[in-house]
């Protein structure tokens, strides 16, 4: 498969300053040396607990976030080292599904404008050619022309993220990411919207950067996972390998809180013990050997790397 993007040594620190003169006391590591990579139509599922820099990552991969340092290849082309003019014009190829469908839409703009803006900006399908664009979209989604008229509250939660997809597609990009796109809505309306981006990358040849704390979810939609630990990538492998055979300790207890739908079928449940440390200040050697059930003496002082240990499979451990 051909190979859209990858991301090497990906790293985002926010500095922390006090005082009158704004003195640097310290960093916030949210990404710290993410490597991962991601082929044409396919999805990749970024996932992990609350505060690991999932988001982050996703971010700064789009230049939302401006990186501290790594490189962002897109098609080849370093995106960390490009300016506004060459990142404008490549932007039209990447867009982004938001996780909150009420406030990622603009409450005094109609969906046409949401739509067409966009279009405007980039100087695409003029005309009566833009309009028949929108109503393509719309229709896509499984919306119709004449709500384009709307403004985002006369829309329900799952239908607003449905126009929050047609604006990610309407400048027929390469690769959306979405961020956590079905978490704010309800469980029905979640696996219509999954199946709908299902069909969209059918469609149109997508390929997708999921990002998720839900693994059930993710397994519906992704390829590849990557699991993502305090800012780094600690496990990454086909989603049949990783759900059937995680290799990493943290891993392992995330999938054993993924609950059944049997309830006569009993699950070990592996419980971690601790907190997650503060970004601020990241543990020595390993980031996750303070919780780890497994750890020796060594993965205090040793800082593991991504080591292939099946065909797809890398983990980051020093076991």
């Amino acid at each position: 498969m051909e190979e859209l993007l990858r991301v090497e040594d990906l790293k985002v620190h926010f500095p922390i300053r006090k005082g009158v003169f704004s003195r640097l006391v310290g960093r916030v590591h949210a990404v710290d040396g993410v490597s991962l990579k991601l082929h044409k139509g396919e999805t990749l599922g970024l996932v992990g607990e609350s505060g690991c820099g999932k988001t982050t990552t996703g971010m700064a991969i789009l230049r939302l976030v401006e990186p501290t340092s790594g490189s962002i290849l897109f098609q080849g082309a370093d995106m960390s080292r490009m300016d506004r003019v060459k990142m404008k014009s490549l932007r039209k190829e990447m867009q982004i599904i938001f996780q909150d469908p009420y406030s990622s839409l603009n409450p005094r703009m109609t969906v046409k404008r949401i739509l067409a803006d966009p279009m405007k900006i980039h100087g695409l399908y003029q005309g009566r050619a833009r309009e028949e664009r929108v109503s393509y979209i719309l229709d896509k989604v499984g919306l119709t022309p004449e709500q384009s008229v709307r403004y985002p509250h006369e829309f329900s939660g799952g239908q607003r993220q449905r126009i929050g997809i047609a604006r990610a597609l309407a400048l027929d990009p390469q690769l959306i990411i979405g961020d956590e796109p079905v978490s704010a809505l309800d469980v029905s309306i979640q696996a219509q919207i999954i199946n709908l981006l299902i069909d969209l990358q059918e469609e149109f040849g997508l390929s997708y950067l999921i990002i998720a704390h839900d693994l059930a979810v993710v397994e519906h939609i992704c390829d590849r996972i990557a699991v993502m630990y305090l800012g780094k990538v600690v496990e990454t492998a086909p989603f049949k390998e990783l759900y059937t055979n995680p290799r990493h300790p943290y891993t392992q207890a995330l999938l054993s809180a993924v609950p059944t739908a049997d309830p006569r079928r009993k699950k070990e449940r592996m419980i971690l013990s601790g907190d997650v440390p503060s970004p601020i200040d990241p543990p020595s050697g390993c980031a996750f050997h303070p919780r780890c059930p497994v750890r020796k003496e060594g993965c205090k002082v040793h800082q593991p790397v991504l080591a292939e240990v099946a065909p797809e499979h890398l983990i980051a451990c020093n076991l």
